[in-house]
């Protein structure tokens, strides 16, 4: 059993995810692994993300991923990035797809007419940059690291939750929006750790010795996609 599986699902930035969560635990075992019994088996779970979301569903789908993506959110310590918090709510407006349906809520592009700083100037999409983010909660994986550290984002889309206590943190680009959710087992961020130097490095030191107390209960709208 590895200690940490980095799941592989043929897109993302894999090798420096696994990279940095090694030396971020140089103790632990990190697998970066496309099987699902494997990441059934591993004692956390992180899942990276980058690319469209429609290739996304299907590559976990192909490779046999889906059910034990979600039975590891609904288990053991995992960590989402990105495309790894997208996929955990329930549509994403890009390619118009249903996706994983672990929280409740929707995956929205930036909207264009929203898109112009607070001096006229418009705001390009993707976002990709450095921002702040205001941590919304007190959470085992914000320790360490100061309240609206800068983090790096690159995403063309954002999450909406009606689920105010699943919001963990949030940025401004240009209005507000959730960029960290977190309930019981689960931790995810539209921005990158990997990416984010010392603040991220600590997030991920942090998801490496985080103990939840509780676990995930299995949504039941899940109950007959996924078993």
């Amino acid at each position: 059993m590895t200690d940490i599986a980095v799941v592989d699902y043929g897109m993302g930035n894999l090798h420096s995810v696994s990279k940095k969560i090694e030396r971020a635990a140089p103790g632990l075992e990190v697998t970066v692994t496309s099987d699902p019994a494997v990441v059934a088996a591993a004692a956390r779970v992180v899942f990276p993300g980058q690319g469209a979301m429609p290739d996304c569903m299907r590559a976990l789908d192909a490779r046999g991923l889906r059910e034990a993506v979600v039975d590891a959110a609904c288990r053991k310590p995992f960590l989402g990035i990105c495309i790894g918090l997208q996929m955990l709510f329930e549509k994403s407006e890009e390619g118009d797809v249903a996706v994983l349906g672990v929280f409740r809520g929707r995956v929205l592009r930036f909207p264009a007419a929203a898109m112009i700083d607070a001096k006229g100037a418009r705001l390009k999409v993707p976002h990709m940059g450095w921002n702040r983010v205001r941590q919304v909660v007190a959470h085992p994986l914000w320790d360490g690291i100061p309240d609206r550290s800068w983090f790096y984002f690159v995403h063309s889309y954002y999450v909406e939750t009606a689920e105010p206590d699943l919001v963990a943190g949030t940025t401004e680009y240009p209005f507000e929006f959730t960029c960290a959710v977190a309930r019981d087992n689960v931790f995810a961020t539209q921005f990158h750790p990997e990416k984010s130097d010392a603040a991220g490095l600590k997030l991920l030191a942090n998801f490496t010795r985080w103990q939840p107390a509780t676990r995930l209960a299995r949504p039941q709208r899940l109950a007959a996609r996924v078993g």
